[in-house]
């Protein structure tokens, strides 16, 4: 049986393919139309999904959508007239894409696939629940998903059984740290739903003593915490229940100043600010998966929805609450409810066992070696052919220990927003001025921004303060934990400010080239780690395809990039050399 899920009209649309239970192809919209947190109707997503798994539209058995649309109208409606006149504005421009769009889903699946069977709506936060519980290792979990809203929840518990999902306690809007998490964002000048993670990073360079952090006192004012880890915000300092922004004016005065202008580098006052931000989140959390553990007497939990993504707090999990093991899936965020949607339809909803656990992430497109040669060939791209698997590691080694950086272009593309060594740009992490060089001439992005570790699976424990048995989802960098203080001056590219980094532990039976190739470099250098930072341009998805790898080396400081078995360099194409500085200031 064929289940296509797909999420779409709001951020991050995406398409997920399972066949008799198993994953088959999952891929976000963005990667295809290379518009960051793409909207759209993800139709390139789907097609790429059923070419891989071999399939026409016909052949499918059901699709699911990851939301139920007239309960998202019924939230718009309620609160718009709840706020009125104040909303007024607001509603209007809320309403047409409201009834145009998100509330014509099946018609567009009609319309855009030609397709005539039964379309399922799955719950939102459900869609995040079934997303990582009935993918996970567990036949039995708890379950906490916290995001910035879906329908009317913005933070659900439950408890995960065999096939059957169940959430028995839910938080409603517009009380959501996902959206205070938003509205500090838009407040320190970055994009919502587009750079929490940047206020994360810029977290560690700020206070995080909450004895002496003034800001931390000042926002514990917004929001009042029980002892479930429920909480309610005080709504006068905030905006998004009834406009077109976030932070309001009474935030603006508690956090002492105007909203920062995009751009700027932050002030030790805006460090500070998100540092509180930090701290506040990971004390709510910790509240919250404290008081499931005591509910559902479960060793084991599952993490999804948004703040999912918060690898900081997803390191202390296992040290600040009774959880003995934990899940998060590759994608916790919204471009997972795709799957969560397909797998809940699946198993819940058609009654179809659970098959092996999720294990890759690797579901996007492939290319064969083949269409990899055709395409430098019909673009007079000079290469240089590596003949086998030894002269590629062996090439590519050289290359990085002579201190260039390296985008590899390698496999089926990742799932989720990380480049987990297959979308990859890869540098020296034992090289002190490796983080300037990538940020500055590569990324083209703010300077407090930290580069992740790609280390073997087997190795992690020697390099890093890590959970043991190794938690899965360090798999796909969703874990920060400290580098262990006698490796700190040995990977200084790869050490965030604070000593901890963001590693991927890289498993051999999962991308067996690319733990070769760090296992290679280890025994070149005694330092099994790479840098490992995702393969785009700031302000562009991730790279999908030999053309996208190729432009976007073509118009940064990456020195080469390895293609399946073609390496080209940088210098040898002086023709296409572009530069995409100017785009990348533009962009927030």
């Amino acid at each position: 049986m064929d289940v296509l899920g797909i999420a779409c009209f709001y951020h991050d649309a995406s398409a997920c393919l399972m066949r008799d239970g198993e994953v088959v192809a999952a891929s976000a919209e963005e990667r295809f139309t290379r518009v960051k947190h793409d909207i759209t109707f993800p139709l390139n997503a789907i097609l790429s999904c059923l070419d891989e798994g071999g399939i026409t539209v016909d052949e499918l058995d059901h699709i699911a959508h990851y939301e139920k649309p007239l309960l998202r109208l019924e939230r718009a409606l309620h609160q718009h007239i709840q706020m009125f006149p104040r909303g007024l504005p607001s509603f209007v421009r809320a309403m047409p894409d409201l009834l145009l769009r998100k509330l014509r889903v099946v018609s567009r699946v009609r319309n855009e696939l030609g397709y005539g069977g039964d379309v399922l709506f799955i719950p939102h936060h459900v869609a995040h629940a079934a997303g990582a519980f009935l993918c996970s290792p567990f036949e039995r979990a708890a379950i906490l998903t916290v995001d910035g809203v879906g329908e009317w929840t913005t933070t659900a518990w439950g408890m995960g059984e065999g096939t059957e999902v169940r959430l028995e306690q839910q938080l409603r809007f517009p009380h959501s740290l996902g959206l205070l998490y938003s509205t500090i964002t838009a407040y320190l000048g970055f994009a919502v739903n587009n750079s929490e993670y940047k206020v994360m990073g810029m977290a560690a360079f700020g206070n995080l003593d909450p004895t002496t952090n003034e800001s931390y006192k000042r926002l514990k004012e917004v929001i009042d915490v029980r002892d479930d880890g429920s909480f309610r915000l005080d709504m006068r300092y905030f905006d998004y229940h009834y406009a077109d922004r976030m932070p309001s004016d009474e935030m603006c005065e508690l956090l002492g100043g105007p909203v920062a202008l995009p751009g700027l580098a932050p002030t030790r006052r805006h460090k500070d600010i998100a540092a509180a931000l930090q701290l506040l989140t990971e004390e709510v959390l910790t509240t919250a998966c404290s008081h499931v553990h005591a509910k559902t007497d479960c060793p084991d939990l599952v993490l999804s929805g948004g703040v999912g993504l918060n690898c900081v707090f997803n390191g202390t999990i296992l040290q600040k609450t009774p959880f003995e093991r934990v899940w998060i899936p590759p994608d916790p965020g919204d471009g997972g409810t795709s799957m969560g949607a397909a797998l809940h339809a699946f198993h819940a909803v058609l009654g179809k066992p659970r098959a092996s656990h999720f294990r890759s992430p690797y579901l996007g497109p492939g290319f064969t070696d083949e269409q990899v040669n055709e395409f430098l060939r019909d673009n007079d791209i000079v290469h240089e052919a590596l003949s086998d698997e030894d002269k590629l590691i062996d090439t590519t080694l050289s290359i990085i220990e002579d201190g260039q950086v390296v985008g590899w272009f390698q496999g089926r593309m990742e799932w989720g927003p990380r480049a987990l060594g297959n979308r990859s740009i890869l540098a020296d992490p034992r090289d002190v001025e490796m983080k300037d060089v990538l940020n500055e001439k590569v990324k083209r992005r703010e300077p407090f921004r930290p580069f992740a570790p790609a280390v073997c699976a087997e190795d992690a424990a020697d390099w890093f303060d890590v959970d043991l048995p190794l938690p899965e989802p360090t798999a796909y960098m969703l874990m920060s934990y400290p580098v262990r203080e006698d490796k700190l001056d040995l990977i200084p590219a790869a050490v965030h400010v604070d000593g901890t980094a963001r590693l991927q532990a890289v498993h051999g039976e999962t991308n067996p080239l690319f733990h070769r190739l760090i296992k290679g470099f280890g025994e070149r250098t005694k330092v099994p780690v790479l840098v490992n930072t995702s393969f785009n341009i700031r302000g562009e998805p991730i790279v999908c395809t030999p053309e996208d790898a190729y432009r976007c080396m073509m118009g940064t400081g990456i020195d080469c990039t390895v293609i399946g078995r073609s390496l080209i360099r940088r210098d040898d194409n002086p023709d296409d050399e572009w530069d995409s500085s100017a785009r990348s200031r533009a962009d927030n």
